[in-house]
């Protein structure tokens, strides 16, 4: 065996036992000090990696010039955000035996019940936003089951452990890209099926406007809804000044239906993108600023099909 597989595996390794002590030392720790630790490394964080530091700062800039002056700030909130997100997530199982409602407040939940009266599932529409994964777990356990798309992990020692934290939490994980067939089965059976197509990534998806710059958007909750006969849910769980949360859930987004099925699915995506820029807006330091949303650009045919 070659050095550099050696090396990788080492440093996996080392990646691996490092997040294994982390994990239990955040589940240990009283929750208010282990939010405090996580963000003081926040903070390291975000003087040190220059890279992703600037790479938020240039977005928030980029798409909220109102806001260039407070971009600063608001990017070090980015990171606070995550920090504080990710020790509810890793701490789901402490927060089950009490349940989540201590936790998490809701607004707007008759938008939910209403599109899911009848045992309907729903797709959720959500992002890289807040604590995503604690909202997953306050949905399974309020009655509405679920399932959620997500991308696995480079190592399936850390896949396997999100995984079971979430089978833990009551939802079901479906691995992008390889269970269509439980996709569709979830959506027949009522589950609801999460989705977080917040991101630049190799799925099929149009080109649409967000932020007023052109971003490629998958398409899928928009073929999945339409298919199965199912609403499109926003939703997205904002951490709020006290550290606790308030689950934000939109009305169903109304989906434009004609037999032009092409400009149909770019006018109804480009209304999954608003929903996303929507929330963002309102809260501006809790979306992962620093993923190269925008990396894709369209041709010019591409473009000439917009806004049909």
């Amino acid at each position: 065996m070659s050095m550099k597989p050696l090396k990788k595996r080492f440093k996996n390794n080392l990646i691996y036992a490092f997040i294994l002590v982390v994990v239990k030392m955040i589940r240990w720790l009283p929750r208010r000090v282990a939010i405090g630790g996580m963000r003081g490394l926040a903070r390291l964080a975000f003087v040190l990696a220059k890279k992703e530091r600037e790479k938020t700062i240039y977005h928030l800039e980029t798409s909220l010039p109102e806001k260039t002056s407070e971009s600063k700030q608001l990017a070090r909130g980015v990171f606070m955000t995550l920090a504080t997100a990710a020790v509810d997530a890793i701490r789901i199982p402490n927060y089950l035996p009490d349940g989540l409602n201590r936790l998490v407040q809701v607004k707007g939940r008759h938008y939910l019940d209403q599109a899911t009266e009848n045992g309907k599932g729903v797709i959720v529409l959500t992002g890289h936003f807040g604590c995503w994964e604690l909202m997953g777990a306050w949905l399974a356990n309020n009655g509405y089951p679920l399932k959620v798309v997500a991308k696995p992990t480079y190592d399936p020692r850390l896949d396997k452990m999100i995984v079971d934290t979430r089978n833990a939490a009551g939802y079901t994980n479906i691995a992008r890209g390889k269970n269509t067939r439980e996709i569709i089965r979830a959506l027949k059976e009522g589950y609801s099926l999460a989705l977080l197509v917040d991101q630049d990534t190799s799925v099929q998806g149009v080109f649409v406007k967000f932020f007023g710059q052109w971003a490629h958007t998958a398409t899928s909750p928009v073929t999945l809804a339409q298919k199965f006969n199912v609403e499109i849910v926003p939703m997205f769980l904002a951490l709020k000044p006290d550290f606790k949360y308030e689950l934000v859930i939109e009305p169903p987004i109304e989906l434009q239906t004609t037999d032009d099925k092409e400009c149909d699915l770019i006018l109804n995506t480009q209304r999954v993108s608003d929903a996303y820029e929507r929330i963002i807006r309102a809260y501006p330091d809790q979306w992962a600023w620093m993923h190269e949303r925008w990396k894709k650009q369209p041709a010019e045919q591409e473009i000439a099909k917009y806004p049909c």
